[in-house]
């Protein structure tokens, strides 16, 4: 029997409307006219905000899911599509549309659950399966037995607390690393070969979350670091896919810009079976960070808190420059790895803040794109004129390989043997392999670090979805032993 907590109807009351559309997102909860103050309030939700350092609004989803998971699988079921928890949006399962199990629209969820009954339960591993409910049953009675049940496991204190591995975000620590860039959603085709002029070629789809800032903040997330992400995405369902995936990598979304009214960005990726890609990418000036998104409170502190901090160019250079200028500013800068990708019309004006930067990481093309007054006679040149401009560290990563242009010496990692012309995941796994070394080392990287993070992007030699590509730590140690071991004995495990 539920145990009668006079909240329990209040929150279950608060859940309901909340489903009658999109169901719960920190958005929603931030801007719904509905009174969410009981469920912001309660002891486990304010218990784990605190926890993870984020506001209430954003640990209410991961909070329900957590709960959600302690029913029984036709409850659970049901909470998951009332509420759009996302519980089963991944992996795929046969004869289940994530987009019609998770519709904006109640009703054609309920349509697709009650269509898909037998196949959710068994992908639950239900041991029974009850017959499926009409739409008009879960409508009367269904939902309100299952949000009932879920918030009185949320306001009698029974929910379990989301643990290590959950889908939240860890708390603020001092190795932080905190990613700038672009969340978007990928349209993969695979090609035989790039279309020509009037010569149409055949090949297969698929859509995925991605973007250079996304995917960094996942190749992090892969090798253990404690990563947040300041993007902008759309307030539709491929944004929230985007935030799915952050959730399962416990990325911390709490500094992600959800824009009202807006479609997530989109970039069609057109790939050949070399791994060599073609991309078309689709802005918005509506779907992209501010200068008043970045001089937020919580944006100061998390920079403030990071020891590492990773920026691509997909921001627009107002942006690029207003950031670079806050991270100047900090009392204790964090170590910056600016992602010279995609190539910017205009760089100059990001020449006064270069002083900044201590990695700067790039292919010999993308480098030499930031001097577009000049000529330069070789990489090691661009490197030279770059460093004068106040970098640190420059890294051109070409292919599989890389050199690094520094005061001390220039470092050449170029042994590992590739089996691709190119991987699209390749410069993210880099850039983020550079990250856990420089948390590791406090920032004062040597030859053996620059080895693991050029061997991380081997793994990415596999034509799949970005996301899915990046190794974990014990996956770069083995690539490092296989083939690094007698050329640089030295190099140390993750």
């Amino acid at each position: 029997m539920v145990p009668q907590d006079p909240r329990t109807d209040v929150v279950r009351a608060i859940l309901a409307r909340l489903g009658k559309f999109s169901g719960v997102s920190a958005d929603r909860l931030r801007h719904t006219e509905i009174g969410a103050a009981p469920i912001l309030e309660l002891p486990v939700v304010t218990r784990y905000a605190q926890h993870a350092g984020i506001a209430p609004e954003d640990a209410v989803l991961p909070v329900l899911r957590e709960a959600a998971r302690q029913l029984p699988p036709s409850q659970l079921l049901i909470a998951d599509a009332t509420l759009v928890l996302g519980l089963l949006r991944d992996p795929a399962i046969a004869g289940v549309d994530p987009a019609a199990l998770y519709a904006v629209n109640l009703g054609a969820r309920r349509i697709h659950l009650a269509q898909q009954w037998n196949q959710l339960h068994t992908a639950l591993g239900a041991t029974t399966i009850p017959d499926a409910p009409t739409v008009k049953r879960l409508r009367s009675s269904a939902e309100r037995e299952a949000l009932t049940a879920l918030a009185a496991l949320l306001t009698t204190g029974t929910a379990p607390e989301p643990a290590t591995g959950s889908a939240a975000p860890p708390p603020l620590s001092a190795e932080v690393v905190t990613v700038v860039g672009d969340a978007v959603i990928d349209h993969l085709y695979r090609v035989d070969t790039f279309p020509g002029e009037n010569s149409p070629v055949g090949g297969t789809f698929a859509g995925a979350p991605g973007g250079k800032g996304l995917n960094r903040a996942v190749a992090a997330a892969r090798l253990g670091l404690d990563v947040r992400l300041l993007a902008a995405i759309g307030a539709d369902d491929n944004g929230q896919q985007i935030r799915d995936l952050l959730a399962r990598h416990r990325i911390g979304e709490a500094l992600v810009k959800v824009v009202p009214n807006a479609a997530t960005l989109v970039t069609a990726v057109i790939m050949t079976p070399s791994g060599e890609v073609r991309l078309i990418g689709c802005r918005d000036p509506h779907v992209q960070l501010s200068t008043e998104d970045l001089d937020t409170e919580s944006v100061r502190a998390t920079l403030a808190a990071s020891s590492v901090v990773v920026l691509t160019f997909e921001q627009p250079a107002p942006i690029l420059e207003h950031l670079l200028a806050q991270l100047r500013a900090l009392p204790e800068r964090p170590h910056v790895i600016v992602c010279a990708t995609p190539s910017l019309a205009a760089p100059q004006s990001l020449y006064m803040y270069l002083d900044v930067v201590d990695h700067l990481v790039g292919s010999s093309t993308e480098l030499d794109a930031l001097l577009p007054e000049v000529h330069t006679a070789s990489p090691a040149d661009t490197a030279r004129r770059l460093r004068g401009l106040g970098v640190s560290v420059v890294c051109a990563v070409d292919g599989f390989a890389c050199t690094v242009y520094s005061e001390d010496d220039d470092i050449v990692v170029d042994h590992f043997p590739q089996v691709l012309k190119a991987a699209v995941g390749a410069a993210a796994a880099f850039a983020a392999a550079l990250a856990a070394r420089v948390v590791g080392s406090g920032g004062a990287l040597t030859i053996p670090d620059y080895v693991w993070c050029t061997a991380a992007m081997l793994p990415t030699q596999k034509l799949g979805v970005v996301s899915t590509v990046f190794p974990d730590v014990a996956e770069v140690d083995r690539v490092v032993h296989v083939y690094a071991g007698a050329v640089h004995p030295d190099v140390t495990p993750g």
